[in-house]
């Protein structure tokens, strides 16, 4: 790990080469969180944080680029085609009820630091090049720690509990022993399930997001079985939605996936993945029968429970044959309009997955004319 002094010239520098320039007439601004963090590791960070004394939508606003404002928390975000910068208002929290979004007020930079998830996402680094560190951050920074700021950190906010996970496998961190006892004793339960959702979604895009759970283990609805997932993605095809597949492998409460405000398609793939299994007969017109309206990667966490080579067949193979024929060619050869043409037509690519036709087109038409 890299010294964690933090050179204020540095994080200037690199701020000034990503990324629009920051309007210094804002009112009193400074880089801060994750982006001082990084580079104070010798990391790269991902995108540029700033906490101003004033308007944080026009700093955002300032920046060009895709504007997107959340008014109730005074943050905002500007995104261009390479770079992304998140802005906030100086401001204090707090907590109405466990679990709970805060209420905020404005406040100042040194403040702000205050409120902040853990003290190693707590450094300043203002435009004139002032570090301001809260209490504790520093040295943490050093010895590679993670520490709350208070007792309630965790029951006024349970989506510490996931980034905390988060960020001691990313960044192979220790977490501070008060901060442990403060988790081991914390829970999810106050939490609405579309935060939850939205912070496990985060998790699920890390490099090892088992990693990551484990360290909540207990604490979720999750079965962690990390040579089913391994196995699973093994088979998945290339564009599969990997989160879900993964979420879904793990869950078992269908109930609880419900309650995570999840997009239409990831609900489908989850709960898809969650009671996925191989069919009895592995024939492949069984296979069609199973699998036909199965998302691709609930098909392989299938196979990872059970017949590999089944689901194998069927995401490189099997799901892409059709026939040579449709409608109007028994149309045309006397078969009356209506679902039985449907009927003929499912039978004669059944008994091609099969291999009972041999042939091409004139074959096809030959078995749905004789299917009864």
């Amino acid at each position: 790990m890299a010294s964690s002094a933090v050179d204020p010239q540095t994080v200037l520098r690199l701020a000034a080469a990503g990324y629009p320039p920051i309007d210094r007439s804002a009112g009193r601004v400074a880089i801060v969180g994750g982006f001082v963090r990084d580079v104070a590791l010798g990391r790269d960070p991902k995108e540029l944080d700033l906490v101003v004394e004033g308007d944080a939508t026009e700093l955002a606003r300032s920046f060009g680029g895709e504007l997107t404002v959340h008014d109730a928390f005074g943050t905002a975000t500007a995104r261009g085609e390479h770079w992304r910068v998140d802005v906030a208002m100086a401001r204090s929290e707090g907590y109405p009820a466990p679990g709970a979004l805060p209420e905020v007020r404005p406040a100042t930079i040194e403040a702000d630091l205050e409120r902040r998830d853990f003290t190693v996402n707590a450094i300043a680094v203002t435009l004139q090049g002032e570090v301001i560190p809260a209490q504790h951050a520093l040295e943490d920074l050093d010895a590679g720690l993670l520490r709350v700021f208070h007792e309630r950190s965790f029951s006024d906010d349970p989506t510490r509990l996931l980034r905390m996970a988060r960020y001691a496998e990313r960044l192979s961190f220790e977490v501070e022993a008060g901060t442990e006892r403060l988790a081991a004793a914390a829970s999810f339960a106050s939490l609405s399930g579309g935060r939850l959702g939205g912070e496990l979604r985060l998790v699920l895009a890390e490099p090892d997001p088992l990693a990551v759970l484990a360290r909540v283990e207990g604490k979720l609805p999750l079965a962690l079985n990390p040579s089913l997932v391994e196995s699973a993605l093994a088979l998945a095809s290339p564009g599969s939605d990997r989160a879900m597949l993964t979420l879904g492998a793990l869950a078992s409460d269908a109930a609880w996936l419900e309650t995570l405000e999840l997009t239409a398609s990831e609900r489908d793939v989850a709960l898809a993945c969650m009671s996925a299994s191989v069919p009895v007969d592995s024939r492949p017109s069984s296979l069609w029968r199973a699998w036909r309206r199965t998302p691709l990667e609930a098909v392989a966490v299938a196979g990872a429970r059970g017949d590999r080579d089944a689901a194998r067949r069927w995401i490189d193979e099997l799901r892409n044959v059709r026939l040579e024929i449709g409608g109007n060619d028994l149309i045309a050869a006397g078969i009356p309009e209506g679902p039985e043409l449907g009927v003929r037509l499912e039978r004669t690519l059944l008994a091609k997955l099969d291999g009972e036709l041999d042939g091409g087109r004139e074959a096809e038409l030959r078995y749905a004319i004789e299917a009864s």
